[in-house]
């Protein structure tokens, strides 16, 4: 459920009300100023999760090495070991170095073919 806030420009909040409540954390009047200040002042203070050691280096240069890499970061955010931002970011390069791969595949593949069709032609 939204929260039921109008705010001064006649637009509804977009908040999710708390439950037992039709308001939002920040416009429920049950809740006082000063806690509210507090939730102001602490958010975005969540400790992340701080790698005690680099992670180990791993090669990357065929698709089997990204399939590693996606299984080991997995493995460390179930474990609690790796920050889900840090896995994320894994995770995103690891996409990224999937399709460099299947790409730089691809031109090796167009390349022999367009030197197949060349021998032919010539030939001819």
């Amino acid at each position: 459920m939204k929260c039921e806030f109008i705010k001064p420009d006649g637009q509804k909040c977009e908040g999710h009300a708390m439950k037992d409540s039709k308001f939002c954390f920040f416009h429920n009047p049950d809740i006082s100023d000063e806690e509210k200040r507090e939730a102001r002042s602490n958010g975005g203070k969540t400790k992340a999760l701080t790698l005690k050691e680099p992670l180990p280096e791993l090669p990357l240069k065929i698709p089997d090495d990204a399939l590693l890499l996606i299984a080991d970061t997995i493995s460390r955010v179930r474990a609690g070991t790796l920050d889900i931002r840090t896995a994320n970011c894994l995770f995103y390069g690891a996409d990224k170095l999937f399709k460099a791969l299947e790409l730089a595949k691809l031109n090796d593949r167009v390349e022999i073919i367009e030197r197949v069709i060349e021998k032919r032609t010539k030939k001819y």
